[in-house]
């Protein structure tokens, strides 16, 4: 598969074992990573997973090393997470939030999508509105105008209907709004099978190749 620019936005909701999977899928097949985390993101993090997220101008090398290892600390390997062995072909970059300067702030840098993973429902109200207040922002706002696909996986609940309205909005304006839930047709055996179905999922909507869960035709 060629490479392509795909942008990988990560907010400040729980989940952030689903966007460190995603980004080992994403780079285990030959994509480029334009990263941006949030601030609160990293907080999260920190609470769910005992981590510490690089800073954003950390060397790439730093961030590859954080990506490989980061869901083997003890919580992830109680959720049955084994150490990443993939061969990485795809590469990095990272962008602050406030970085307006960043190729990916202009329709005219061509990408193969973005994804919102785990999305806040502060960033996916900011969205709706097309705020454009910081990075994440301003790249999902272009994404919708140039028609790429942009995908935004919320994870809460209950959702209030402000929240839905939001969804809703942005689906009509072209985004997949794809929560994290995950389904159980696949028999999972551990938290580390639920995060790949969700995922899988993600990579589905972005034709990114992937041999993560039995598909249900698979399920015997």
């Amino acid at each position: 598969m060629n490479q392509r620019n795909i942008v990988l936005a990560i907010t400040g909701a729980s989940g952030s074992a689903y966007a460190i999977r995603l980004a080992q899928v994403l780079l285990g097949a030959g994509h480029h990573i334009h990263l941006i985390v949030s601030s609160a993101a990293r907080q999260v993090a920190a609470q769910e997973l005992d981590l510490k997220i690089p800073a954003d101008d950390a060397p790439i090398d730093e961030w590859l090393h954080f990506t490989k290892t980061a869901l083997t600390t003890e919580t992830a390997a109680e959720w049955g997470f084994a150490e990443w062995s993939t061969d990485v072909t795809g590469t990095f970059s990272v962008h602050g939030v406030g970085d307006y300067s960043a190729g990916i702030a202009s329709g005219s840098f061509l990408t193969g999508g973005m994804i919102i993973c785990p999305c806040s429902m502060g960033t996916l109200s900011s969205i709706a509105c097309g705020s454009s207040t910081n990075l994440v922002q301003r790249s999902a706002d272009v994404h919708l105008k140039e028609r790429r696909p942009l995908v935004l996986v919320p994870r809460e609940t209950p959702l209030s209907l402000i929240a839905l309205e939001n969804m809703t909005r942005l689906s009509h304006a072209g985004a997949t709004i794809l929560p994290a839930m995950p389904g159980f047709y696949h028999r999972p055996d551990c938290v580390a099978d639920l995060v790949d179905f969700v995922v899988a999922r993600i990579c589905d909507h972005l034709d990114v190749e992937h041999s993560l869960v039995r598909r249900w035709s698979e399920v015997e």
